[in-house]
């Protein structure tokens, strides 16, 4: 039997349940008396032990089992929620995932890990008072002025005389096929207690030539030793639960318990009887007694009427109020509705998701060419049907880029955790505030921007953020405060690291580059040139190196990866106030919504979404432009770009009239003259080789319906050009925007 896609999504589960379990444990810290976030806490060590339960993970079983003991006295209140408790719970969740990594990587678990794991199995010992928690049945819930039923009576003639539990399982025909082992189940009841009686029941087994090998006849009679709770033995069976029939009897439970399961089981009583009798969990006596009174009381007039809700009778008799019965009902329908949501998703592995927008992408050209052939032979048909298909194509697009839309909140979430950890390395108060955690953007993108925003987000603390005693003397509060953002802008997702510390010191940086050899001594550089100097490969202000700082690596790495991404990044500081670092990337990185435009005979797209407006330009207007290098449009100045001077392509302008189209990225805004405009077009985005990597205003090329080829102008790229003046033909123009090239190049923070 293939095991592998159940490890797959075991594995995959036990990531997203620590996750949950982290970003709880750290709500906890703020909210210690919340009962949901301890109960969702302790689930997922639950679930995560039941699980590796189920596939022999004894590493990753006996470690959780100690944190789930603790997270049983916290959840029956006999330890109190303090930072004692939830650091080495956190601890905790990281060595659970090296365990499930080791198993995952099938390698052996580090010598490193391994002290680690010693280390806090200790330190949960001695939070339990040196020895496991005894559990008993404080797992289950009971209702505030409601006595537990009691699980003896010596003084009772009609209780069993046995000690264990007593389970009777029988498993359904398909648990096999759905990737269980029913021996699996059984091993994993040994790790919580001691099986004293097993006896395998097979009389569901169907004569030989009707037999299907794939299907599973087994049910056991099983007396089970342990100090476990009901809760913890129904776990056992929590992933098949939906699929066996499983009834629980308690240690010294009355006889009448035994005889309702011999009802509700399909073989024959008597035998079922005997198997209570063989396994000691009933004296034959008590078995006989007992069916005699089933068989005299048959006959007994069933009790007339509907029997009112458990709730009900509880509010009547005064055990519980009618507010705690609402509440349960309200969670109660939560859990339905959330079983019912999980129940409509659908785990779909990653790489099949990339190649559906492989194919879409395909599809996209290939409806392209379809359209342009129907163009070219002017047929009212083969236009109407390429028309449909093109809007079918369009709606497949749709649905398929948001297929790999993710929200951007499980990646801040992540910095939870580390602006815990290094606010306390560093001896600070650090908040972090979340904001726009629903915003979405392509999973790629998501998934390469974590590292560049774990440096921000470390630098912040460590070179923007004050110490605390810093902070109070210059009048702010002593918790400090690290904003996470993210929103849409422009056809843009824009990702804000900010902090209120100090600012940058643009004096101390400007040194540093200077006693680095980054810039001469006699240069002249703006503020913002000295903002991005930060940005410089080798590049530290830090006077001494430390865990966090101090070996000039990290920011230029960065700007490298957000560049790899077709995004920007901007600083904004203000002495004393704070400092803000603007991510700016593309919502997606496969197919976009272009706009085509002409020179000469080349193409070029823009994207759909930085594109505000298109002017024509002509006559005396068009003379004027060229000779300031700029438009007034309506009462405002607005740089212009000519692109075929930016690229230097041959041939000459057209002779009538030019366009204009504007476009805006961030709070610039520039006009792009060009020789046509060619209406919008969906564009499949292929990266342009390691040749052209340093190619400035193009991010990308496409295959337009044609066969041709037409590249993707980087909007961020030919503002950059359009800041250093380089689009007037004036050749003094040029030579100056030539000289701030060079000199932004020997600076590496272009």
């Amino acid at each position: 039997m293939n095991l592998e896609p159940a490890l797959q999504a075991f594995f995959a589960e036990a990531d997203e349940l620590l996750t949950r379990m982290e970003e709880a444990l750290l709500g906890l810290e703020s909210v210690p008396d919340d009962r949901e976030l301890i109960d969702e806490i302790f689930r997922a060590a639950h679930t995560i032990k039941g699980t590796a339960g189920v596939f022999g993970f004894d590493d990753v079983v006996h470690f959780t089992h100690e944190v789930e003991s603790l997270l049983d006295r916290v959840r029956d209140g006999q330890i109190a929620v303090s930072a004692a408790v939830i650091g080495p719970l956190l601890r905790s969740k990281d060595h659970i995932g090296a365990l499930v990594r080791a198993v995952a990587e099938k390698s052996e678990l580090s010598g490193q890990d391994r002290a680690e794991g010693d280390e806090l199995t200790g330190v949960l010992l001695g939070l339990l008072g040196k020895a496991p928690a005894a559990r008993g049945d404080s797992l289950v819930a009971q209702a505030p002025g409601v006595p537990a039923e009691p699980v003896s009576d010596a003084g009772d003639d009609d209780c069993a005389g046995s000690g264990n539990w007593h389970l009777s399982l029988r498993f359904g025909v398909d648990v096999m096929r759905g990737g269980m082992d029913p021996l699996s189940f059984l091993r994993y009841l040994g790790t919580i207690g001691e099986i004293v009686h097993l006896h395998t029941v097979a009389d569901a087994l169907p004569p030989w030539l009707e037999l299907d090998p794939e299907a599973c006849y087994l049910g056991f009679e099983i007396d089970f030793l342990s100090d476990a709770s009901k809760a913890d033995i129904e776990g056992v069976f929590e992933f098949v639960r939906d699929d066996c029939v499983l009834h629980i009897i308690p240690p010294y439970a009355k006889v009448s318990a035994y005889l309702d399961v011999i009802r509700a089981l399909p073989e024959d009583d008597l035998m079922i009887g005997e198997l209570l009798v063989l396994s000691g969990a009933l004296t034959r006596a008590e078995l006989e007694r007992g069916l005699a009174q089933q068989k005299g009381g048959s006959d007994s007039e069933a009790p007339a009427g509907p029997t009112a809700p458990l709730g009900e009778i509880l509010v009547e008799a005064g055990a519980v109020n009618a507010g705690v019965v609402d509440a349960a009902l309200v969670k109660q329908k939560q859990v339905k509705d959330n079983k019912a949501q999980e129940a409509r998703s659908l785990r779909i592995d990653a790489d099949k998701l990339d190649q559906l927008i492989e194919l879409v992408g395909e599809l996209v050209i290939a409806s392209a060419g379809v359209q342009n052939i129907s163009q070219t032979l002017a047929n009212i048909q083969l236009s109407e049907a390429s028309e449909v298909l093109l809007r079918l194509v369009d709606d497949v697009r749709d649905q398929a880029l948001s297929l790999r839309m993710v929200q951007i909140g499980a990646t801040f979430q992540r910095f939870q955790r580390v602006v815990r950890d290094v606010s306390r390395e560093l001896g600070k108060d650090i908040e972090l505030v979340i904001s726009g955690a629903e915003t979405e953007l392509d999973k790629t993108v998501v998934e390469r921007i974590g590292d560049p925003l774990m440096h921000l987000v470390r630098n912040a603390m460590d070179h923007g953020i004050e110490q605390t005693e810093v902070r109070v003397a210059n009048g702010k509060p002593a918790r400090a405060r690290l904003m996470l953002g993210a929103q849409h802008e422009a056809g843009s997702i824009v990702i804000t690291v900010a902090d209120d510390g100090g600012g940058l010191n643009r004096d101390k940086i400007l040194r540093k580059a200077i006693e680095r050899g980054l810039v001469s001594e006699d240069a002249q550089l703006t503020e913002r040139e000295i903002d991005r100097l930060i940005f410089a490969p080798g590049f530290s202000t830090a006077d001494q190196i430390s865990n966090l700082s101090g070996r000039g690596v990290g920011m230029d790495v960065v700007r490298r990866d957000i560049e790899a991404l077709r995004g920007t990044v901007e600083i904004d500081t203000q002495p004393g106030r704070g400092t803000s670092l603007s991510i700016r990337l593309p919502l997606t990185l496969a197919i976009i919504d272009g706009f085509l435009i002409g020179v000469g005979t080349a193409t070029f797209v823009l994207p759909v979404g930085v594109i505000v407006e298109c002017v024509e330009l002509a006559g005396e207007e068009r003379s004027a432009a060229r000779a300031r290098g700029y438009l007034d449009m309506r009462g405002e100045v607005l740089p212009l770009l000519w692109l075929r001077e930016a690229f230097d392509m041959q041939g000459e302008s057209p002779t009538r009239r030019e366009n204009v189209v504007v476009v805006q990225f961030g709070q610039s805004r520039v006009g792009i003259v060009v020789d046509q405009l060619m209406g919008e077009h969906q564009t499949v985005i292929r990266p342009l080789g390691k040749l052209f990597s340093a190619l400035r205003g193009v991010s990308g090329s496409t295959i337009l319906g044609t066969g041709e080829i037409a590249l993707i102008l980087d909007v961020a790229g030919l503002l950059q050009i359009a800041g250093r003046n380089e689009l007037v033909s004036h050749p003094a123009t040029r030579a100056r925007g030539v000289e701030a090239d060079e000199r932004s190049a020997s600076l590496n923070v272009q």
